[in-house]
């Protein structure tokens, strides 16, 4: 089989690829082993873990909420099953939606695992061979398992094997404190699971807004999930019903299930990409330039086996510039405003520098401004009102260099520091424009006015 460009994967990166290659005019065509498009994050990642988060926020409410805002209702029971179904249901559609997407711009679904024997062949596991013009290899990453005794056992699973679960485990041991451990974490506390997240380094979400880490540490303690930090797992034993997880010096917590969150592999083995000349490294996967082009011109890698971010949203990008670059134009990456989400509760985004790495990098020329949910009029009508919203700019010339949000909708409304970074906006931009009342959008422009001094709806500060 011939075409102008051969996509070697079927997630955000791939199938964002393939659609942009095709609509330049190309033919293209997808290989993917899976029975469904859509990679990780629509299959086993972030759609369906946030379709339980939805679940995980209306128990919440129902609990929580409702009786503040005057409506009364019995208590709440998680049908675990139904929540399952409208996860898998949710799944299915966007999956569906996705192969669709692919046929009506033209594009053909090779179903196969896809190996290249040359630049610009590709053999296909019970499927016809595909000969490209240009390849753009997007096969994504894979849960990492650190070797600890004991941890091959089936009731230690990843991150796709919770998501398989049919009931709710008692007692749950997360196993690393970052974006995924956290936010699974989260889930079945509200499910009603006993929680203890096991971390070796002494913060959860490490790469996140230190003070965010601080808030979200806060708020786990509030709904009574354990978190031990500065505590290496040593070994797992599983006595027939439960397991009992070792840590620290000595210490120990029974479990019914494990989940292992410890980071993510670039997907490079069995690719044929160093017999052909294009060197992987088990870690970083494949090195690209500012055009997603390999060590070969005229192959392409993007998304999380580029080794850049492990994100679905950068991972689109990539795969557009990927896919216009195969195609002949001139297209670059850069250094785009890269939003970081975490879908706990309370929800954390960031975008930008955190203000450690802006003083890092600019010494005492930083403001800060901090303005919290508290004294927001549409959080406290909504009863929701853990965290804030940190402003972070430099002083010299104003320019934003950070947005952080902790608490409602955080991972919604970060998208406007995206689009204020990127357009190098200083903070009197935000600080100055009308933002809509009572919303809560309108936090952003009240953090920028606490980074100028001039704050309205918080007292001064003492001097």
């Amino acid at each position: 089989m011939d075409c102008d460009v051969a996509v070697l994967g079927g997630g955000p990166a791939g199938y964002t690829a393939a659609i942009r290659a095709a609509q330049l005019g190309g033919k293209v065509v997808c290989i993917e082993q899976e029975p469904e498009l859509g990679g990780t994050c629509l299959r086993v990642g972030c759609i369906p873990t946030k379709a339980w988060v939805q679940t995980a926020h209306a128990l919440h409410d129902a609990r929580e909420t409702f009786a503040k805002l005057g409506v009364g209702v019995s208590e709440p029971q998680l049908d675990f099953l139904q929540a399952a179904a409208w996860k898998d249901g949710v799944v299915e559609q966007m999956t569906g939606g996705v192969a669709g997407l692919l046929k009506a711009n033209g594009v053909e679904w090779v179903r196969g695992k896809g190996r290249f024997t040359s630049p610009t062949t590709i053999a296909v596991e019970g499927a016809e061979g595909v000969t490209c013009k240009s390849a753009i290899v997007a096969t994504g990453s894979y849960p990492m398992r650190p070797p600890i005794p004991g941890l091959d056992s089936a009731r230690c699973v990843d991150s796709t094997g919770l998501l398989s679960q049919t009931e709710v485990p008692r007692r749950l041991v997360v196993l690393g404190g970052g974006i995924i451990g956290c936010e699974f974490a989260s889930i079945f506390a509200h499910f009603g699971s006993e929680v203890t997240i096991v971390e070796m380094l002494p913060t959860l979400i490490p790469q996140e807004d230190a003070d965010a880490a601080k808030e979200l540490r806060k708020a786990f303690k509030r709904r009574g999930i354990a978190v031990e930090l500065e505590k290496q797992c040593t070994g797992v034993e599983d006595t027939g019903d439960h397991l009992v997880v070792r840590y620290g010096d000595g210490e120990s917590v029974e479990a019914d299930l494990m989940l292992v969150s410890v980071g993510r592999a670039p997907l490079v083995q069995g690719l044929g990409l160093d017999e052909i000349g294009i060197p992987t490294d088990p870690r970083s996967g494949i090195a690209t330039d500012d055009h997603m082009r390999t060590a070969i011109p005229t192959i392409f890698a993007a998304g999380d086996v580029a080794g850049r971010w492990q994100l679905a949203h950068t991972a689109f990008r990539e795969g557009e510039i990927a896919a216009e670059n195969a195609m002949g134009h001139d297209s670059a990456l850069g250094s785009p405003a890269v939003p970081r989400l975490i879908y706990t509760d309370p929800e954390i985004a960031g975008v930008g520098l955190t203000e450690a790495q802006a003083r890092e990098r600019y010494g005492d020329d930083v403001a800060v401004g901090v303005f919290p949910w508290s004294a927001n009029a549409r959080a406290v009508m909504s009863g929701t009102t853990t965290g804030w919203v940190k402003s972070i700019h430099e002083t010299t010339y104003g320019e934003l260099l950070g947005l952080v949000i902790v608490g409602p909708h955080a991972t919604d409304l970060i998208e406007a520091g995206v689009v204020a970074i990127d357009a190098e906006a200083t903070v009197e931009t935000v600080a100055d424009g009308i933002a809509p009342h009572p919303t809560l959008s309108e936090a952003i422009k009240e953090a920028g006015l606490v980074a100028l001094g001039r704050a309205i709806h918080l007292p001064p500060k003492r001097r």
